[in-house]
């Protein structure tokens, strides 16, 4: 929600904790993570793949990251879900529960916030709360909490609907999910990026012009709402080749699945490490996968992803 001096100041202070250097020695507990959720279901030949992996993957993950008690995934997950139904189409009809669960999560931030500051962790919540204490100034009580609010909702929303429809595209192209599961080393980074070119959860994005501009034949008068279909971009027939494939050995034109300028997002690296841990490990783990016809999905608007993701499969030897 922030431009300029402010919105740079606040990312200067946060980036350090999201460098590749502070996730790479994450990523075995990423995989453990992964492997026993398959764990738990491979031998039925079916889950519900939405809450039984993609869920606890994605808030356990967070969890890991912020260093708190994953005891508390559950709760964490069903605030972070009904804050993200603020990005869709039906907020109406849902603000009185998203005002709610903005109320407890911040309650609950500002008690993590407590006890970092009373037993410091080496994780990414103790650095940003010193980054505040130790900067006096730079970074304020309530932007210290509205951080925190923003890493947790979007640090699950994003990654749990991602995995959803990251499954659902590679199930519609066994060939590419067989290829990846062959050399997962290989092919795990062009797997995270193809499935978030050809199937993103942001279908678009919605901002207001600051100043009237002109592109191409149209005016763009200052106040008007846009609507950007980062979806459609990264499927241009002419900017990709067989632009609704997914094809891990192509080499692809950048997508704005993460932004891009000055606001690209700020967690793309857990993301596309997280990601691509769990999509290698589904991969060697399950073939032959399928999902079912009676899956529901959130509206096709702002952020998308599985309500219920019923996947079948079958167990690699």
């Amino acid at each position: 929600m922030l431009e300029g001096g402010e919105h740079n100041r606040i990312r200067r202070l946060v980036n350090p904790a999201f460098s590749p250097r502070r996730i790479a020695p994450l990523h075995a507990k990423f995989r453990d993570l992964a492997d026993g959720l398959v764990d738990e279901w491979i031998e039925d030949g079916r889950t519900e793949f939405a809450s039984r992996f993609a869920a606890p993957y994605a808030t356990r993950i967070l969890c890991v990251l912020l260093g708190i008690d994953e005891n508390d995934w559950k709760k964490i997950h069903e605030l972070a879900s009904t804050i993200g139904l603020g990005l869709g189409i039906t907020i109406q009809e849902n603000i009185a529960r998203i005002d709610q669960a903005i109320v407890e999560l911040t309650e609950y931030a500002e008690s993590l916030v407590r006890s970092r500051r009373e037993s410091p962790k080496g994780d990414i919540l103790s650095t940003l709360v010193d980054a505040r204490d130790e900067d006096a100034g730079k970074l304020s009580d309530k932007e210290l909490i509205n951080l925190i609010i923003l890493l947790i909702f979007a640090g699950i929303d994003t990654t749990r609907n991602q995995l959803a429809l990251s499954v659902e595209a590679f199930s519609k192209q066994p060939d590419q999910w067989e290829k990846l599961a062959s050399d997962p080393e290989r092919y795990s980074a062009a797997a995270v990026e193809e499935a978030l070119r050809v199937n993103p959860i942001g279908r678009w994005i919605s901002r207001e012009a600051t100043e009237t501009f002109q592109y191409k034949e149209r005016t763009i008068e200052k106040g008007t709402t846009l609507h950007l279909f980062t979806m459609t971009s990264a499927t241009d027939p002419a900017a990709f080749d067989d632009p609704d494939r997914i094809d891990l050995d192509a080499e692809r034109s950048p997508h704005f699945a993460f932004g891009g300028g000055l606001h690209h997002c700020l967690g793309h690296f857990v993301a596309r490490a997280d990601i691509g841990v769990a999509l290698s490990t589904l991969a060697t783990r399950l073939t032959d996968l399928r999902v079912g016809e009676d899956a529901e999905w959130l509206p096709d608007s702002g952020n998308t992803g599985a309500v219920v993701l019923p996947i079948t499969f079958t167990s690699r030897s």
